[in-house]
């Protein structure tokens, strides 16, 4: 699939921001409600800079793999709270135009609008291939959230200097909340739905969940 090369990819913190600046009014917060193929982003580190970036493609309706791809390479990009997206970046996207099939939603294990400066790793990667896609965090972030009801589908608003940047979703009973926010063309209703529709049997998004095992076990 294609990745629009929207910008060069910096090298210090104030590159970085004013590029997260520039993109960050592209960022659509409607868009579909049903999606065929979903794909989950991943990035697992060896040592401190060399990473392996995965995609894994599932059939929506099955969970089923239907295509998946690794990219390997080297975080060049300092790490900096609220900039970590450009650590991973540049291998996520190698991996994702290595597909030959284009998703109709991304689902990154991280943040969108519940970020710093509203523009988490979700909104970025959604902005550069023009795709819907959403962030779903392991642990919280940025803002402030009640623990949901125990029983699974439960959730409470994550809320962010005034404004409501995502939700904390209970995807099993009595497990910990995972943490979903909007990246880009997709409602947070429809985001919180998928997050649970991809969940149908651990805590952690399936797609997800096969991305981080082929991050972490890539093919020899």
């Amino acid at each position: 699939m294609r990745v629009d090369q929207l910008h060069p990819w910096p090298s210090t913190a104030a590159e970085a921001e004013a590029v997260q600046d520039a993109l960050r009014g592209r960022v659509e917060l409607t868009g579909p409600e049903e999606f065929a193929l979903v794909a989950g982003l991943d990035v697992h580190y060896h040592g401190d800079d060399e990473v392996t970036a995965a995609v894994v493609v599932l059939d929506a309706a099955t969970l089923d793999v239907a295509e998946q791809a690794v990219a390997h390479g080297r975080a060049a990009f300092p790490y900096v709270p609220g900039l970590f997206a450009f650590r991973e970046l540049p291998a996520l996207v190698s991996a994702l135009e290595r597909l030959t099939v284009t998703p109709d939603l991304l689902v990154c294990d991280g943040y969108g609008l519940a970020h710093p400066r509203g523009f988490g790793l979700a909104c970025h990667i959604g902005v550069l291939t023009g795709l819907p896609s959403m962030g779903v965090g392991k642990t919280p972030f940025v803002g402030e959230s009640e623990p949901p009801a125990p029983e699974r589908g439960s959730w409470t608003p994550i809320t962010y200097g005034g404004a409501t940047v995502g939700r904390a979703v209970r995807t099993r009973d009595g497990v910990r909340p995972v943490y979903v926010s909007q990246g880009h063309r997709i409602s947070l209703d429809t985001a919180t739905r998928q997050a649970l529709l991809l969940a149908p049997r651990h805590r952690i998004p399936e797609p997800i969940r096969r991305a981080d095992h082929l991050a972490r076990h890539p093919p020899s």
